[in-house]
């Protein structure tokens, strides 16, 4: 037995952030938007999927951010991204791996940790 991959990353929001995750996952990011299955659709939230990039969003009641826990994404044109995470006032601290690598960490609306690695 081995773990092969990762399906998704689940990410929590409080309730009513929908259009603040479709403004900042789809808006800022370009992850298009799928619906979520009609059982769990009533539970709030909303899900961004393109290929096997899957984040989805739950809310969470008792909101608390990940400030520490993340997940990391890989991006073709990172100097790009920041441009337009920064036009869109949120902070963008950019940052080199031990290896090198150009990274930069970002916070979603709702205050939930993000990774963004160039594409080498």
């Amino acid at each position: 037995m081995q773990v092969e991959a990762l399906d998704h990353v689940q990410l929590a929001m409080p309730a009513g952030g929908e259009p603040a995750a479709r403004a900042f996952y789809t808006g800022i990011l370009g992850i298009p938007e799928r619906a979520k299955p009609a059982q769990l659709a009533a539970r709030g939230g909303v899900w961004f999927e393109r290929g096997a990039l899957k984040v989805h969003l739950g809310v969470e009641q008792n909101f608390l951010p990940a400030r520490k826990a993340h997940p990391a994404f890989i991006v073709r044109d990172l100097a790009a991204l920041v441009a337009r995470l920064r036009e869109a006032g949120h902070e963008a601290v950019e940052d080199r791996t031990p290896e090198g690598r150009h990274q930069i960490y970002t916070a979603d609306p709702f205050g939930n940790r993000l990774e963004f690695l160039d594409l080498v």
